[in-house]
């Protein structure tokens, strides 16, 4: 989607909260950035089967660090024109284990392969600022709760990590119950990246605003409008100046993170049997 569509497709979610009697803002200060999953409460893990979304409200610190916004990186074959080196190396190393947990929890492993080399570019010893660690970046509270729900010792171990990685996709995936299968999964990868909570918020006001909450473009259009300057919109929906979950300006990033996996397990969906 070109930029000037995506602008044309947030400025018709403002609009519509103009239809609605919300003013734009009286309340402009400067918009939040930080990193997506900092301070956003995790999921509990003490129980294999779904929540429904009303009982799942998490809260997060209202302002955030800033953090530079990174374009997300394009999918790249080997002269031969099939997979770049590092996939095939990740593959070779880590292959049986993330088909093996894959198919343990329902998931396309070249998925798991995509979501893989978004977070981490297949590096055991990947760690981020905020402290999300290995294969599949686990934040250390998720960490924490899976490794007590899957009895496991120790989440830097590369097979351990892949396992739990996949487990708490499953869990989010749950979720999302109701949405078409592309829906589905887009709006569960926005879950890894930002936090479910967030992702919440958004579906929140996308049906505050008469549009379909289970419906990826919907929710990616709503995104941007969590942030402070819509604290009026904010207040309409849930009576206060902010969301349930906090202003949240990392919007771009969890679009980006979207669709460059997707990207890239279309990608491998076409090289890999």
């Amino acid at each position: 989607m070109t930029k000037r569509y995506e602008t044309h497709s947030v400025l018709i979610f403002v609009l519509s909260a103009l239809l609605a009697g919300i003013l734009f803002s009286s309340c402009t200060q400067e918009q939040v950035f930080g990193d997506p999953r900092e301070g956003v409460a995790e999921i509990t893990m003490d129980s294999a089967t779904a929540m429904p979304l009303s009982q799942n409200r998490m809260t997060e610190a209202d302002t955030c660090q800033s953090e530079k916004l990174e374009a997300a990186p394009e999918y790249t074959q080997d002269s031969a024109g099939g997979l770049d080196p590092s996939t095939k190396r990740c593959i070779r190393i880590y292959g049986p284990a993330i088909k093996r947990y894959s198919s343990r929890y329902g998931f396309d492993w070249r998925l798991v392969l995509a979501i893989m080399k978004q977070e981490s570019e297949y590096s055991r010893n990947a760690e981020s600022r905020m402290g999300a660690a290995g294969l599949m970046q686990l934040m250390p509270q998720t960490s924490e709760n899976l490794t007590r729900t899957l009895d496991l010792e120790d989440l830097s171990h590369p097979e351990h990590n892949i396992q739990a990685g996949i487990f708490y996709l499953r869990k989010l995936y749950n979720l999302f119950e109701g949405a078409d299968e592309n829906d589905r999964l887009k709006l569960t990868l926005a879950a890894y990246n930002a936090g479910f909570s967030r992702v919440h918020d958004a579906q929140d006001l996308a049906l505050h605003l008469n549009y379909e909450p289970t419906h990826w473009e919907a929710v990616k259009n709503a995104l941007p409008l969590l942030s402070k300057r819509y604290c009026n919109l904010h207040r309409a929906i849930w009576g206060q100046d902010r969301p349930k979950s906090g202003w949240f300006g990392n919007s771009r990033e969890t679009v980006r993170y979207v669709d460059a996996v997707m990207v890239n397990y279309d990608a491998f969906r076409l090289t890999l049997n």
